[in-house]
């Protein structure tokens, strides 16, 4: 069984924390929210969850059916969203619902509901298999988990640059880049929490930027710094930030010399199971050999052929 503790030391090791010590709580959510309050007063930078969205609603419109009530789950600007599906006419009543405390917990819910949304809030999360779980039982049968993380393959450039510099300058590495889900570990959460038909897509894209330094600044405005629990305390020196974006720009720069940034956002969707939907078939319940369809012949096992 994938537990919560498999999901922790997943992202411990792509934090480079060490797995015997991996802490129980891997973010500081009490930080991070104090950082995105922060950017939201100073004025976020929303490019990522404007790009998430519009592919929402593009998801949305192909499917035929409508989805009476919805709950909005853990996401930025959650005000905007909800009027702008409400104007889509695909729902009827929205309810935001954050997720909050120590044990994360789905607040305010009044299920069941048609569909339940969460735009890139869910890589924050210390029990993503747990929330998962919980929104699944929001859910009346048949109705839509769909959800959008950010994924893995999120800065990788940042991540190398960083850990390079810090290695030459401070004689040692320390996180400075929160880990992220990776598409393969997504799959197997949406089964084990309860989900019928689940489906992971990536949506992989490159950004670029004059240098590391505003690409930095762009993730502060994001409210998306560094927020790992285990983080350093200790400040970036400044000759290590600055050898970052040398060796960033040596390594990661197009002929204009304008840096690429690497953002990758998962796309995750599953179904409360209900007796209309597709069901595997039983084991020997074939009518056609495979041999046939394939215009082979068939050979005992152990048989050699010619």
């Amino acid at each position: 069984m994938l537990t919560l503790n498999f999901a922790r030391r997943h992202l411990a090791e792509s934090a480079g924390i060490p797995l015997l010590n991996a802490p129980h709580i891997l973010f500081d959510r009490t930080l991070l929210r104090e950082r995105q309050r922060r950017a939201a007063r100073k004025g976020a930078e929303k490019f990522l969850l404007e790009r998430a969205t519009e592919d929402l609603f593009e998801r949305l419109a192909t499917m035929t059916r409508d989805f009476p009530r919805t709950a909005l789950i853990e996401t930025p600007s959650p005000d905007e969203l909800r009027d702008a599906l409400l104007r889509s006419n695909k729902t009827e009543s929205v309810d935001l619902l954050p997720v909050t405390g120590e044990t994360e917990t789905i607040e305010g819910a009044r299920a069941p509901y048609d569909l339940a949304i969460s735009l890139l809030s869910m890589q924050w999360l210390n029990d993503l298999p747990g929330v998962l779980a919980q929104m699944k039982r929001l859910l009346k049968p048949d109705g839509l988990l769909l959800a959008a993380v950010i994924g893995g393959d999120t800065l990788t450039e940042l991540r190398e640059a960083l850990a390079i510099a810090e290695s030459e300058i401070e004689g040692g590495i320390s996180p400075r880049v929160s880990p992220f889900v990776e598409v393969r570990v997504l799959g197997g959460l949406l089964q084990r929490a309860g989900l019928a038909l689940p489906v992971t897509d990536t949506d992989r894209f490159t950004v670029r930027y004059d240098n590391a330094i505003a690409l930095m600044h762009d993730l502060r405005r994001m409210g998306a710094t560094n927020a790992l629990a285990e983080r350093s305390r200790k400040p970036l020196q400044r000759t290590t930030l600055f050898r970052a974006a040398e060796i960033y720009r040596e390594r990661f720069a197009d002929n204009d010399g304008r840096i690429r940034a690497t953002f990758e956002i998962l796309w995750l969707s599953g179904w409360s199971p209900h007796e209309s939907q597709q069901q595997p078939l039983r084991p020997g319940s074939a009518k056609t050999r495979l041999a046939d369809a394939l215009s082979t012949v068939e050979l005992p096992a152990g048989s050699k052929t010619e």
